[in-house]
Formats: C-alpha cells, structure tokens, sequence
C-alpha cells in the first residue's frame, strides 16, 4: 500500500478530554475516529488491526473444533423476559418499539440468542460436544463511557458457546477455551493474569477472568512481587502478609461454566441414551474484542507512538524514502516493495512528498515493526538502514541484501 493512497489521518495534537495513551494514540495515529461518546469508526489502519486480532482468535477456535456463525444484534424482548434478564440487565440495555409494537433491543450479549439456536435443532446427545461461536458488535446503554474503546456504547466481541450432555464435558470444553484464550492474547503481545471469577448476571457456577496488568482499566489485582501469585481484587480482600502490591488491570475475557441456567429457562432440551429429556449442559467464553487494541496499545507504546507486536501489526514493513524527489531513492523503494509484497509480507510504502521530520515522525506514531530508511547518505556507500521499531535498533545492510535480511528477522523470536 502506497501512504499517498492510503488514509492514515495522522495528528501530532493530544486530542482533549483523553486520559488514558491507547485512547490518544488510536485517534492520533488514525485508527479511530469518535462519532459520539462511546461509538466509534474503525478507519484503515484501525480495521486493519482489528482484522488481525479477529484471524488470531480464529484460528485458535478453529483449532481446537469451535464453529462460526453470525448471530442478528436485532432481537426481541420476549426471549429476554423468558430468563428474566430482561429486568437484570435493564440499566444497560437498548430498547424500543418496532412498527409492528412489538418490543425489540439491540443485543447486549447473546446468551438467550444462541439456546434459542439450540433448542431448535439440538435434539439428542449425539449431536454434543459442540461449540459455536461468533464475531460481533455488542451494545451497551454505558452511563460513563471510558478510555475510548475499552468501555463504550458498541463494542466488538467474540462470544462462544458450548453445548454438552454432561458436566464432564462442560469441563472438558472449558478447559479447551482457558487453554486457547492464553495462547490468543500471548499472540496478541499480553501476558494475562488468569483469576476465578464472580458470574453475576451471566449465571453459573464457576467463572475465570483474563486481566493483563495496565496504567488504566476497571479492575485491579493483587500481585506478589516474591513468587508472582495472583489475586482478584476485590472489596475487603487485602492478602497478608509482605510483597503483595496492587495493580490496575484491564479485563479481556470471561469464561463461564453456564450449567443449565439458559436451557431450563428456555427449553433446550436433548434425548439421552436412555431416551430421558434433559437440560443441555452449557458454558459461555467471551473476549473484548475492541477493548483487546486498546490494551494492545496500553502496554505496548514509547514516547513517540505504538509498539506493534508483529502478529497484530497493520504492516509488517514500512519503507521510508527520505527525498521521493532523489531517483535512486524511489526506485529501490518500488523494487523492495515489489519483492516483499511478492514474498507475503504487507508493506506501506510512504512515498509522500513530505518533510523528512514528518515522516519519521508518522512512522514511530503508527508504530509499523520493521522500517527500511532509505537516505542518500547510505545509498552513496549502496547500504540502506533496517530499523526495529520496539528496540530502536538499526542494521545497516547492502542495499541488494534488504529482501534476505527482512525475512530473516520477520521469521524470527522478535514481537
């Protein structure tokens, strides 16, 4: 992708009335834009972010046999009232009136949506274990908004369902999803704390949290620096004893161990070996999609801008031509990118006509993992420099060696 063609709306101001740096950084670098208080737009380069995270938790379900589907944000108020979250959940909840008088909400979660499913086509236990997931936006009626897209009014959610015939499949199940959400957020650049978890209004009898440790977010953990051990903080629960410090957190998944709340309430109901209707037996496992960047960003920025880790990345490459007007300069710049477009690398070429101050600085803000800088100092010497944005370390190489070298560092251990 060529910078000039592209729609990176960059801004060196602190946009007003922003207090945490993922909630600056995603509207300075372009990769959002508010509409209103907590509803925002993914612009490209945010998009392209988003898109990533949401392959790196498809694979992971993938892998370990969940299915996708898409399920309507549109939905009626009776299936609500029939588990009585309709009134738990009331303060947060979009409602209206279609033209039809029928009472309708725009779907906080899906709970309700996804046994529904069940109940219709789930009828014996042959047909268990299953899990179904999807990707999708959320709505939320937040009285205070916060830190941008960590806490809005829309968010993006993946949410999971299992479905089983008994607990010990639920178990089986649940682990599979704790298992999978650490490797999604490892990819993701985040080392979680995992801690067990009050269910609240979701139900059920045992739930976990992923938490990973941040200058802001809504919770809070007790960490001991001697032996790392974990707590939830909660009200009233100050551990004892010395080495434990208190850490705010952002929250990046639930999971719950659901039981037969959903499919009681709402009839979901199987045929055992021995023909006897029973429950089916469920669990629920949900990641904060949009609030995952905003955490991404939160522990992964300097001075100057994002530190992308490299599977989150919007481009693996960045090429930086200091003079587009120098020949030399922008011909090798349109030979790298050919060759490491053509390898699967995804390249942004910044072949704007711009100060060189201002692309330097753009190019930290973004915060793109790998940049090739090409000068007409180092091209006299036929060398081009390599910079690793996380580090700020800068390889010099031949300038017919940059192709080899990029894809030795890219299959490297590097974030």
């Amino acid at each position: 992708m060529y910078w000039s063609k592209y729609f990176i709306p960059t801004s060196k101001e602190i946009p007003t009335g922003t207090e945490a740096i993922s909630h600056q950084l995603s509207l300075r670098a372009g990769l959002v834009h508010m509409l209103t208080s907590g509803v925002y737009s993914y612009l490209p380069l945010g998009y392209k972010v988003l898109a990533r995270v949401e392959n790196i938790i498809r694979q992971e379900m993938d892998a370990i046999g969940c299915h996708e589907l898409l399920m309507p944000a549109l939905q009626p108020i009776e299936i609500w009232q029939k588990t009585g979250r309709d009134i738990a959940l009331k303060e947060v909840m979009f409602t209206f009136d279609n033209k039809k008088k029928q009472r309708m909400c725009l779907g906080p979660t899906h709970e309700e949506i996804i046994t529904d499913i069940a109940r219709q086509f789930i009828k014996s236990y042959r047909q268990m274990p299953v899990t179904l997931y999807q990707i999708q936006a959320k709505f939320r009626d937040e009285i205070r908004t916060r830190f941008g897209i960590v806490r809005a009014c829309e968010f993006i959610m993946k949410d999971a369902y299992s479905f089983d015939r008994d607990m010990e499949g639920l178990k089986k199940n649940y682990d599979l999803q704790l298992s999978a959400y650490t490797k999604i957020f490892k990819r993701c650049g985040l080392d979680v704390i995992v801690v067990s978890a009050d269910s609240g209004a979701m139900g059920g009898s045992v739930s976990h949290e992923f938490l990973v440790v941040a200058p802001i977010g809504e919770d809070a953990v007790w960490v001991n620096t001697k032996d790392s051990k974990t707590l939830k903080h909660e009200e009233g629960n100050a551990p004892q004893g010395d080495h434990w410090e208190r850490k705010v957190a952002i929250e990046l998944g639930h999971i719950f161990q659901l039981g037969t709340k959903y499919s009681e309430s709402l009839g979901a109901l199987f045929l055992d070996e021995e023909g006897v209707l029973k429950p089916v037996i469920m669990g629920c496992y949900g990641i904060g999609v949009s609030r995952l960047i905003a955490a991404i960003i939160e522990v992964n920025n300097d001075a100057n801008g994002i530190l992308w880790p490299k599977e989150v990345a919007p481009f693996d490459v960045e090429i930086l031509p200091v003079q587009v007007s120098d020949g030399e300069s922008m011909g090798l710049a349109e030979k790298y990118y050919k060759e490491l477009t053509a390898v699967g690398l995804d390249v942004l070429l910044d072949d704007r006509d711009e100060s060189a101050g201002r692309k330097f600085n753009d190019a930290d803000l973004i915060g793109i993992p790998l940049r090739i800088i090409l000068g007409k100092r180092m091209l006299a010497k036929n060398q081009v420099e390599i910079k690793v944005r996380r580090t700020g370390q800068v390889i010099v190489v031949d300038k017919d060696k940059v192709k080899n070298v990029i894809q030795e560092i890219t299959l490297s251990s590097y974030k």
